[in-house]
């Protein structure tokens, strides 16, 4: 019941920034974990950030030091800033959360649609 919708991907030259939203409707009670996962071509999903509700953030280490994942609690979204970001092909950039419902009370996983991202050379 629990949706999440995400914004902002597109084509950005090396060292260009981007920011990513994702936004999360449905009959939330709260929302645990919030991070941002990608995808490329012919890969695996990764990680890339997560951000708890106590604060604690953990990045993939390939983009310490030029992502900064947050969240505003009161519009329920979550946010990734994307700097000094490299060349790259395209990767599909996924909303994640942990979340409980009126529906549930426990902690279940879900997943937004995709955004996709590409860095140019």
């Amino acid at each position: 019941q629990v949706q999440l919708v995400e914004s902002g991907g597109g084509l950005v030259q090396a060292g260009g920034s981007l920011r990513l939203s994702c936004a999360a409707s449905g009959p939330i009670l709260r929302l645990n974990v919030m991070g941002w996962y990608r995808q490329a071509r012919g890969k695996q999903r990764e990680l890339v950030a997560t951000l708890n509700s106590g604060g604690i953030t953990n990045y993939a280490d390939s983009v310490k030091g030029r992502f900064t994942i947050f969240r505003d609690n009161a519009k329920n979204t979550v946010y990734l800033d994307m700097n000094k970001l490299r060349p790259e092909g395209p990767a599909f950039y996924y909303c994640n959360a942990m979340a409980s419902s009126t529906y549930c009370f426990c902690g279940m996983d879900y997943w937004g649609q995709g955004t996709l991202v590409t860095v140019s050379s």
